[in-house]
């Protein structure tokens, strides 16, 4: 079909498959393959060699074709939300400004945004596509997914969990792991700062249970709108029905009193009920580790809707780069320039993707009043999502904060941990952050490089041969800014306290071990190397540090241990006898796809 208007271009996700298919954006495999494992090992080589959707039409073990890859570049995601998505951030941003204050003129100015937040409040229907069929639960029928060898089994990637609070019954769309337990049941991993957990929250302290619908597949623009780090209280849905000028159309549930998606593939109904815990996980996560196993609420699924020629929706989650880059991106792009209504000294903001997007934050910003910026760094730290940021790097309004190379000159030229530095010891993180050994809690960097020019010297090009210094350093590499990140086999704190004291070395700033399984030629996976491997607490080191009261000062050189180290969980590698079942089979896949 084609699409049938700019703001909604894809009623369902039938179409948009069928869209996608016809501007080649999207292959299908007709042999059948393995939900568990192999289709994971296909999909990632997929993504990284820029490839389309794919569309397995047997997968084994299951009657209903399984699709991946959907939102794998920008410009399958332009095409779902039927523009890029800066416009949206742009047109939101450019709106409040028309409005603050109000005038006829701004008023006319905004006149489509408004028109178009006519569609917010869903559309309800008496009968939907997603409930063709009905059928007790059993999720033996999906063509579920097992990423990762040492995956605690199969869980479901690709599931928007829908709730609503007990209170308000303000509603929440979010993408939450389900991990299979049984055909009716699935663990709950409603992760630290998100909004399902809490409306569970409020739910079990009233000993209640909470009704929830998972839903899989539907409309692109609504999938696309269940990851954005909208604030709590935001309804996706409604969020969904402004940005595509349509209201979604939404259906009474068959065993909950909840509104469901109504072109939605599949409904999973159910109740979360209070006090029950389950051991769920082990599962390869998108910081590229397994994150441990833990105990979360349980999902009991009372039925089970879709549609009668249903298409089950999933992704690979590990380490990026993957799917989500491309979803993460666009999700900054679209609501990164609302965080200036409440920090209008915030030129741009960049999370890293490498880093997990949580683990590194870059933003430019005016200081117009004394400190501004670090009363900014603060109140982000306490904006929904952007809570869990582990190191953010402050620089000036004309520096781009998506280049790393840009944020390590920056910290060359005006940055000094004595003046420049706030280290927030105990702070929330992400759930699946493992550094401190403690879930849910970590420490914080903040590295304020606004300022004046601590120096301006040119930083170093080049070093010395450094594994004539220490024989346990394999490799090296001198980034920008005096970035030196070295690659050691052993004893790291040994190694990067003994460059510490080294005069011999040069101006280096910062020296960062890694591991031996981090490519220090390659920035995304550097990125990845660093920032989901070290708590700053924890594994930072200064080539002086001292106590001005109860204050401590740090100055100097500074090292930091980004090494895996005992006690991590194991980084995300495929099994050998996958890798290779997938080299035989490359071509086999793809021999009935070639234009």
């Amino acid at each position: 079909m084609k699409p049938q208007s700019r703001q909604w271009p894809f009623r369902n996700l039938h179409q948009f498959v069928t869209e996608l298919e016809r501007i080649g954006e999207l292959k299908r495999v007709k042999v059948e393959v393995d939900p568990v494992l192999e289709v994971s090992e296909i999909v990632q080589r997929v993504v990284r060699q820029g490839g389309p959707a794919v569309l397995f039409e047997r997968p084994r073990g299951s009657d209903f074709p399984l699709v991946m890859n959907l939102f794998g570049s920008m410009k399958r995601i332009e095409l779902a939300l039927g523009r890029h998505p800066e416009e949206i951030g742009e047109e939101l941003i450019r709106t409040v400004q028309d409005l603050n204050p109000p005038s006829l003129k701004g008023l006319w100015r905004a006149r489509r945004l408004l028109w178009r937040s006519l569609f917010m409040r869903p559309r309800v229907v008496s009968s939907a596509p997603v409930q063709e069929i009905v059928h007790a639960p059993d999720l033996t029928q999906l063509p579920i997914l097992k990423c990762w060898p040492r995956d605690g089994g199969r869980f479901i990637t690709f599931g928007t969990v829908l709730t609503q609070d007990p209170v308000s019954g303000r509603r929440n769309l979010a993408i939450y792991r389900l991990h299979v337990y049984s055909k009716d049941m699935t663990g709950m991993h409603w992760q630290s700062m998100k909004g399902g957990r809490g409306h569970y929250y409020e739910a079990e302290r009233r000993g209640q249970p909470l009704e929830v619908a998972v839903v899989l597949g539907g409309d692109p623009l609504l999938m696309l709108c269940s990851v954005l780090p909208l604030p709590e209280d935001v309804d996706e849905i409604a969020f969904a029905g402004f940005l595509r000028g349509a209201a979604t159309p939404m259906v009474r549930g068959r065993t909950i009193n909840m509104l469901v998606p109504a072109e939605a593939e599949f409904i999973l109904e159910g109740i979360v009920p209070p006090g029950e815990r389950r051991l769920e996980g082990p599962f390869g996560d998108h910081f590229g580790h397994y994150s441990e196993a833990a105990e979360f609420p349980v999902f009991r699924i009372r039925c089970i809707t879709r549609r009668r020629h249903a298409l089950y929706p999933a992704t690979v989650v590990g380490k990026p780069p993957q799917e989500d880059k491309y979803m993460g991106l666009a999700a900054g792009a679209m609501i990164g320039p609302l965080i200036k209504l409440v920090n209008p000294n915030i030129v741009d903001l960049h999370a890293y993707v490498g880093a997990g997007f949580h683990n590194l934050l870059g933003v430019s910003l005016k200081e117009r009043h004394p400190k501004e910026v670090l009363k900014t760094a603060l109140s982000l730290l306490g904006t929904g999502q952007l809570s869990l940021t582990k190191v953010m790097v402050l620089v000036g309004e004309d520096v781009n904060p998506a280049s790393f190379t840009a944020l390590l000159r920056e910290l060359w030229f005006r940055f000094n941990p004595e003046e420049h530095m706030l280290l927030l010891p105990i702070a929330p993180l992400d759930t699946l952050d493992f550094t401190s050994f403690t879930m849910h809690v970590g420490s914080k960097l903040i590295m304020d490089a606004t300022g004046e020019f601590v120096t301006r010297d040119e930083p170093p090009r080049a070093v010395g041969d450094l594994r004539a210094l220490d024989a346990r350093i394999r490799t090296y590499k001198l980034l920008d800014g005096g970035f030196l990140v070295i690659g050691v086999e052993r004893e790291p704190r040994e190694v990067l306290a003994g460059l510490l004291k080294r005069r011999d070395l040069g101006p280096v700033k910062f020296i960062v071990a890694v591991s031996a399984d981090v490519d220090v030629e390659d920035e995304e996976n550097l990125l990845w190397g660093i920032f989901t491997r070290f708590d700053p607490a924890r594994d930072m080191m200064f080539e002086t540090m001292r106590f001005i009261g109860a204050r401590p000062v740090y100055g100097g050189r500074i090292a930091i241990d980004a090494t895996w180290k005992p006690g991590y969980p194991l980084p995300l590698e495929m099994d050998e006898e996958i890798i290779n079942k997938v080299n035989r089979r490359w071509a086999e896949y793809w021999q009935d796809a070639r234009e």
